[in-house]
């Protein structure tokens, strides 16, 4: 009988789990924590945004460099295979207008009793609060696991173990460490996914305020390096929404964000100020540039820092319509922090994609040792895309550990 351990009871490791588990294998999931799939469990805030329907070819631009990578693994496993897995074991699905698909009673935990009942249904042995202290290969292949419960052998393994991001669900990259005494290499752990602190912020006020496809852009001396047109949220501390969410990945302490709040080019954006200026003289400022369609709250407060509250439209100075016209087009704010692990939907970083075949998600170093889910060197946009890459990789791994293992039986 072959042994198979899976380090990592989230979605990556348990997918591996089911797509490994035939008659004459013992599987064998390990969990550091006391329940599986934590994180799962606050995806989309509970919701669970298992996939999306966009076609694979146009998914894998969403994954920032890394969509060549996992190209063989979507293009095996897709969105629409996901949704009959789930469909075809009694949940229902939803897809919304932007394609997200979720489960219709938009709860997690029922992606994750679909999934659970699927290992009990296949006999896999789940081991929880158990921890990992190291691994060693055997002289005559495979490995021992060795946890404060004792040791574990196994002819194939696969670490599913998740990268750091939301660091409270046991999520603490532990399996860095591992790959890394395996012989791989690690590319530097980093918070993706999240939101920013803006220093001497002074739009608190407008918390929970939010724009629907604004220009934004992230500038670091000087120079312009990525920009985004995605709805933005305004927090507490600063800025948020999927528009920096997507610019979090390459933003630091110190780098500007720039927000055209008024979706206009800056001729487009004067010429339609200097008009209402014009035609509405007697009227306030504050009441013309409704017309522009902003949130009435954050129009108050750029007319308040511009110092032109009360003024009327036939008031309005040439100099103090250029700042204005500034402020609309161009706010610039400069980023003060970006948010920690504890904050981050998804890590950065992870075990080297070079050091692994894309085709079967084994390693290129060590024989028999395979890799599933965010433990990997990448990462993906909001949307459904990184639980769809975990659960793709997952299912690599284990039916390319199932057939092999049914070559060796034979």
């Amino acid at each position: 009988m072959r042994d198979i351990v899976i380090v990592g009871a989230g979605p990556a490791g348990l997918f591996t789990a089911i797509n490994c588990t035939t008659m004459g294998r013992n599987v064998t999931v390990i969990e550091k924590t006391n329940t599986p799939g934590k994180k799962l469990l606050i995806s989309g805030g509970g919701q669970c945004n298992l996939t999306n329907v966009e076609p694979t070819r146009a998914m894998l631009d969403r994954y920032f460099g890394s969509g060549r990578f996992l190209k063989p693994a979507l293009m095996s496993f897709d969105s629409s295979k996901l949704m009959n897995f789930f469909e075809e074991r009694g949940l229902k699905l939803f897809v919304s207008e932007d394609g997200k698909v979720f489960p219709s009673t938009y709860s997690a935990r029922d992606v994750l009793e679909v999934l659970l009942a699927e290992c009990e249904k296949q006999g896999i042995r789940i081991l929880y609060n158990c921890r990992v202290k190291g691994i060693a290969r055997r002289t005559t292949g495979g490995f021992v696991v060795s946890s404060h419960k004792g040791e574990i052998g196994a002819d194939y393994l696969v670490l599913a173990t998740g990268g750091r991001s939301y660091e409270g669900t046991g999520s603490s990259g532990d399996g860095y460490s591992i790959a890394s005494a395996l012989g791989h290499s690690i590319v530097e752990p980093r918070p993706a996914l999240t939101s920013v602190s803006i220093k001497d912020f002074e739009f608190g006020d407008l918390a929970g305020v939010s724009l629907k496809a604004v220009d934004v852009s992230l500038w670091r001396d000087s120079k312009k390096t990525t920009s985004r047109t995605e709805d933005l949220l305004i927090t507490h501390e600063g800025l948020s929404g999927p528009a920096i969410l997507h610019l979090s990945r390459e933003a630091g302490r110190g780098d500007e964000i720039r927000v055209n709040f008024s979706g206009m080019t800056r001729e487009e954006l004067e010429r339609r100020i200097i008009k209402l200026t014009a035609e509405e003289g007697k009227k306030l400022l504050k009441t013309s540039l409704h017309d522009l369609g902003l949130p009435e709250r954050l129009l108050d407060k750029i007319l308040e820092m511009n110092g032109i509250t009360e003024r009327l439209c036939s008031e309005l100075k040439k100099e103090e319509r250029k700042k204005l016209i500034s402020s609309l087009f161009e706010m610039s704010f400069e980023i003060e922090s970006v948010g920690g692990f504890s904050q981050a939907m998804v890590t950065r970083g992870g075990v080297q994609l070079s050091e692994v075949n894309p085709k079967t998600m084994e390693s290129r170093i060590v024989p028999n040792l395979f890799f599933a889910g965010e433990i990997l060197d990448f990462d993906g946009e909001t949307g459904g895309y990184n639980l769809q890459a975990a659960f793709s990789t997952g299912y690599v791994a284990g039916t390319t550990i199932n057939k092999r293992t049914s070559r060796e039986d034979q």
